[in-house]
């Protein structure tokens, strides 16, 4: 069964179509990760599934029904956790989550019961009575998810929910996505950590200048790059480092630089890596490692957009 159904959408901000025609399912109990680089479609997309923008054309469904003809029903089923956090610092976290659950029509002990259960399930029940002004970012993005859950949707949106947060908070917030799927439901989620969602994620969507250009599980997107692999160079500085000159390079694909490491993406036919060094001698540049990195999402990615995801 397909929980979520986009079919031909396509949302235009004056002559920039930020989403261009894509079509993607996602069946009940997926993890659906949704990849791309800044300005790529993702939250332009994420928000016309939650009925905060309406598109141009295209249409979504949600468990069957048209977002547009049953927006109650949609409401009722959809969980949102957006990118910037969004609780009242001035309520507590029980407060938090009440007020959430009363928005979907949950009242009196149910929606006492309701709460705790959901600040049980993020690990905050013995915060209830506490106000998040004194949490932790970590702490505030739990409050964020549990205020989310509070009325059991079966379509949870995630956009972004373990940016700015200690890694503890982070594997806690990953553990929590994990046992929500178990319970049976339906997620989608973006990232700008790749290995987020290579841990979680059972079907991957890759987003770039608004299309759907590669979907699948994680085994059948490696499959487009068995022509290739990934070295990394670690260096002291990119000063003098020309990406249009490395490309230049027999072989080499695409080249993206994240802080002081230069990613190549090069056909595992063309053996270059002395050229790749010698480049950088003759540039004056020092190298600290160089690796040949075997196919994950990363070297995807690098190949079919040419960027890294935090670009």
């Amino acid at each position: 069964m397909n929980i979520l159904e986009v079919t031909n959408l396509t949302k235009k901000f004056g002559k920039l179509s930020a989403v261009d025609d894509i079509s993607f399912n996602i069946k009940e109990k997926e993890i659906y990760g949704l990849l791309g680089p800044n300005g790529a479609g993702k939250s332009t997309t994420i928000n016309m599934i939650c009925g905060l923008l309406s598109p141009n054309e295209g249409h979504i469904k949600v468990l069957d029904k048209d977002i547009k003809k049953y927006p109650k029903f949609i409401k009722k089923n959809l969980g949102i956790v957006p990118q910037d956090i969004a609780i009242y610092e001035d309520l507590t976290a029980y407060e938090n989550v009440t007020f959430f659950g009363s928005l979907y029509s949950i009242g009196g002990s149910k929606l006492k019961a309701k709460a705790l259960e959901a600040l049980e399930f993020v690990g905050l029940r013995d915060k209830a009575k506490e106000f998040p002004s004194k949490f932790s970012g970590g702490m505030k993005r739990r409050l964020n998810i549990a205020c989310a859950l509070v009325h059991d949707p079966k379509l949870i949106i995630m956009d972004e929910p373990t940016v700015g947060i200690d890694p503890q908070s982070r594997n806690h917030i990953l553990e929590s996505i994990k046992k929500l799927n178990e319970k049976g439901c339906t997620i989608v989620y973006t990232s700008h950590y790749m290995e987020e969602v290579e841990a979680i994620c059972n079907k991957i969507g890759i987003i770039d200048q608004g299309k759907i250009i590669a979907e699948g599980t994680k085994d059948q997107l490696k499959k487009i790059c068995t022509d290739t692999n990934m070295v990394k160079v670690s260096v002291d500085t990119t000063k003098n480092l020309d990406v249009n000159k490395l490309k230049e390079i027999d072989g080499v694909v695409n080249v993206a630089i994240k802080g002081k490491v230069i990613n190549i993406n090069t056909l595992t036919s063309m053996k270059n890596l002395d050229k790749i060094i010698i480049y950088f001698i003759e540039n004056d540049i020092t190298i600290n490692n160089i690796e040949n990195v075997s196919v994950d999402l990363e070297t995807i990615f690098l190949k079919l957009t040419g960027k890294n995801l935090r670009d």
